[in-house]
């Protein structure tokens, strides 16, 4: 076993790794916890009792955190030049079509969303192998594909997410930065967890949220009781 540094016994002192807390609460310790030397992320794991296997158990949404990430987010459009100045004024980072396509090709992925229209999805296909990997496939149930691409790029830079269940049945995504404060980063957690309950699989059976942490980068995970959590 790895011996602990001095950083992780003094964080691991300042709190019962066994015991469970609320949201706010946990978002509190993490604050405390937290020895990275820039702004790090705070991430919420939830494990869900489905099978990822299952087509009809496949938990797979968008939410918007009423506080945002904290995160910047370059944002690529690629659309018709009809939509290149909605796409400008609405704050996206990049904006053409053939030309990024190419760049993409040629193995440019230095961006966070990329967001298109269904009509020139023909032409952004063939770019599954490298977008796919990275998780930068637009799609519509995420609400990347679409016409209203002003309307896409703002809800996205005001703090709009989309996640996916991973092969081991954990939702795994961030919910702020450790400079929010715990009522921000509770509020936004709590959000993240409501729209999972609403995107429950009828054919999932059993218990559908097993367990929540919160975590910061390089912290450890702090437990989450659930008999705190609205909505479960």
């Amino acid at each position: 076993m790895a011996k602990l540094t001095k950083k992780q016994k003094e964080a691991l002192s300042k709190y019962d790794p066994a015991k469970a807390l609320s949201l706010e609460a946990a978002a509190d310790v993490l604050k405390q916890i937290s020895y990275a030397k820039f702004d790090a992320s705070v991430d919420i794991d939830v494990r869900l009792g489905v099978d990822p296997r299952k087509a009809d158990q496949m938990v797979r949404g968008v939410v918007a955190l009423p506080h945002g990430t904290g995160k910047e987010v370059r944002v690529l459009v690629l659309c018709s030049p009809d939509k290149e100045a909605e796409a400008t004024a609405a704050g996206a980072d990049f904006v053409g079509l053939d030309e990024f396509i190419q760049k993409i090709e040629q193995g440019w992925t230095d961006v966070d969303v990329i967001i298109t229209m269904p009509t020139v999805m023909a032409k952004i296909g063939r770019l599954g192998k490298i977008l796919g990997p990275r998780g930068l496939m637009p799609n519509p149930k995420s609400g990347t594909v679409t016409l209203d691409v002003g309307k896409a790029v703002k809800e996205v830079k005001a703090g709009k997410i989309d996640f996916k269940v991973d092969k081991t049945g954990i939702i795994h995504t961030s919910v702020g930065k450790v400079s929010f404060s715990p009522e921000k980063i509770a509020e936004n957690a709590q959000e993240v967890i409501k729209t999972l309950m609403r995107l429950k699989p009828s054919s999932a059976k059993g218990t559908y949220v097993r367990s929540i942490y919160l975590s910061s980068t390089m912290s450890p995970s702090v437990a989450i009781d659930q008999t705190t959590v609205n909505g479960l």
